[in-house]
């Protein structure tokens, strides 16, 4: 029961009363993935397909795909923010990282990301 100065709401059923209306938009259980169609996003997210080019996700509101995409962005980046991901990516791939922090404090204020080839052509 909930009140508020003069009105009181009782709930003597918890279970929806009526189907699911004609436009389902907007609807948050109707706009959930499935276990299939978020491992299908996240081949798309791989593939660097936009999602306006398939038909799955064109069902999806945008906001359910930036929200699917972050979540797995997330889970990918493993709790690091996005400069400590550019960094432990580029030191897995080999290539040359040089940062340089603030003197007065621990923010980043300089980095050099270079591919080793580039490394090379540059002493040669």
């Amino acid at each position: 029961m909930a009140m508020c100065e003069n009105w009181q709401v009782f709930i003597h059923d918890k279970r929806h009363n009526h189907a699911i209306g004609v436009y389902t938009q907007g609807h948050a259980q109707v706009a959930k993935l499935t276990e299939e169609q978020l491992i299908q996003t996240e081949q798309f997210r791989k593939s660097h397909v936009p999602p306006r080019s398939n038909n799955m996700i064109c069902m999806i509101f945008c906001n359910a795909q930036k929200n699917v995409v972050a979540k797995i962005n997330k889970h990918r980046m493993q709790g690091r923010n996005k400069v400590e991901e550019v960094l432990c990516l580029s030191a897995k791939r080999g290539y040359t990282v040089f940062y340089r922090n603030r003197e007065d404090s621990n923010m980043l204020s300089d980095i050099v990301v270079a591919h080793p080839t580039s490394i090379e052509m540059m002493r040669t």
